[in-house]
C-alpha cells in the first residue's frame, strides 16, 4: 500500500518549500547588496568625488580634513566644518575663506 498525501498536505508543503526558497533568495540578494556596497566604498575610498584623486589628510587648527592634490577641493566628513566653524574665531564664513585659500 502506497501512502499518497492528501492535497491539503501537498498544498502545505508546497507553501513551505516555497517560503524556504524565498527566503533563501532574501538571504542571497543581501548577501549581494552588501558586497556590492562593500565594493563600491573600496572603490570610493579616500578619492577625490570630483577628479578621483587620491585625497590626502591635512591638519587645519586640530582638524584633520581631505584635500585633493590634483584640484585643490576641500572634503569634510561628519563634524567636522561644526569642529573648524567652533575653532575659528571669524566663525563660519571666516573658516570657509581661509580653508579656500
Amino acid at each position: 500500500m502506497t501512502f499518497k498525501p492528501s492535497s491539503k498536505e501537498e498544498e502545505y508543503m508546497f507553501q513551505q518549500e516555497l517560503e524556504r526558497r524565498r527566503s533563501v533568495a532574501r538571504e542571497t540578494a543581501a548577501r549581494q547588496e552588501e558586497g556590492e556596497r562593500q565594493r563600491q566604498k573600496e572603490a570610493h575610498w579616500m578619492r577625490c568625488p570630483k577628479c578621483g584623486s587620491t585625497l590626502q589628510e591635512i591638519e587645519y587648527r586640530g582638524v584633520r580634513i581631505d584635500q585633493c592634490p590634483a584640484c585643490q577641493g576641500i572634503f569634510l566628513d561628519a563634524g567636522e566644518l561644526e569642529q573648524v566653524a567652533q575653532k575659528e574665531p571669524g566663525g563660519i564664513f571666516g573658516a570657509l575663506g581661509r580653508l579656500l585659500r
